[in-house]
């Protein structure tokens, strides 16, 4: 997720969708498209009619901005709607913010404080009132379930009538409920992607290349966030109460889906990347197995923390 010079951005855009459609439990393009009218309102605001071809890239600006308008204001206005627009907005502030008071930060960097920020500034206005928490997490635990009912629904439908059998009922309700324990730290994660996907358009609609997106191979993130990782481990064994259980499991599911993608990079730049067989066996692979796998990039991108092991081939190899 880091600056480099230009490139194949694409597929890497396209990945960072794919963990934002994965992870989020909320509407993914609303935290997309939130960013991305900020990043472009930020830039023109400083410097929209000095653009070199004005008639193409303008055109470009206006229908990226009107399709990201389009996505924000649509949709079923509850509750669950508003704070998905004020979790995004405060996402976007914070990421303008770090991108004007440090542009020297890495893409991945500025991400994960806009994301902090963002917790850290919603966590208070919460805290004005003390119901709000409970409100939400109703309200949100009230969706994933809907959407978990939904689903079996679509099943039954096309299965002609048949209901899963119980094991797959259990599964997607115990799923469901998963999610709704640890839907902050699942936004955070979706939040994380989906600023690197509206970095990326905002640099192709500019005109600035395709360089928006770094490499995998060299995704790296403040070693210090093990720290987090740690605490969150200590809360769960602790058993100091159940609100402490619940912060200490999101805070586990955030870090463990970054050390994954840690891994996955240590993996791709330790075997010198990866052909489109590779990537298909990969896919495979989380298919049949995906808890051995994904419990391997999680140790990787942890070892690699301690160890460093990029720097460390580096070095031999120099």
């Amino acid at each position: 997720m880091d600056e480099t010079p230009p490139g194949r951005g694409w597929p890497r855009a396209a990945g960072l969708l794919g963990i934002g459609l994965a992870t989020s439990i909320v509407n993914a393009g609303v935290l997309i498209a939130v960013p991305l009218l900020a990043m472009l309102v930020a830039h023109g605001l400083r410097g929209f009619p000095s653009f070199a071809a004005p008639g193409l890239r303008r055109v470009g600006v206006a229908v990226a901005a009107a399709f990201a308008l389009l996505v924000v204001v649509t949709g079923t206005y509850d509750g669950v709607w508003y704070a998905e627009r004020a979790w995004a907005v405060l996402v976007a502030g914070s990421f303008l913010a770090l991108t004007l008071a440090a542009p020297g930060w890495r893409l991945s960097s500025r991400a994960l404080g806009a994301v902090a920020g963002a917790g850290a500034v919603g966590a208070g206005l919460l805290a004005l009132r003390s119901d709000a928490w409970g409100a939400l997490d109703a309200a949100i635990s009230g969706e994933v379930r809907a959407s978990s009912e939904q689903a079996l629904a679509t099943l039954t439908t096309l299965g002609r009538g048949q209901p899963p059998s119980d094991a797959v009922v259990t599964a997607m309700q115990q799923l469901a409920e998963t999610q709704a324990s640890v839907f902050p730290a699942l936004i955070g994660v979706a939040s994380v992607a989906a600023l690197g996907v509206a970095w990326w358009i905002r640099t192709r609609v500019l005109g600035e290349g395709d360089q928006g997106l770094g490499p995998l191979r060299d995704f790296r993130f403040n070693d210090h966030l093990v720290w987090l990782f740690i605490a969150g481990l200590l809360l769960i064994f602790a058993q100091w109460g159940d609100a402490l259980v619940r912060l200490g499991s999101n805070a586990i599911v955030f870090m463990a889906a970054l050390y994954m993608l840690r891994g996955a990079a240590v993996f791709v730049f330790l075997s010198g990347g990866m052909s489109l067989f590779g990537y298909m066996t990969v896919l495979v692979g989380l298919i049949v197995a995906a808890p051995v796998l994904l419990g391997m990039a999680v140790l990787l991108g942890v070892g690699d923390t301690w160890l460093d092991l990029r720097s460390r081939v580096r070095e031999r190899i120099a």
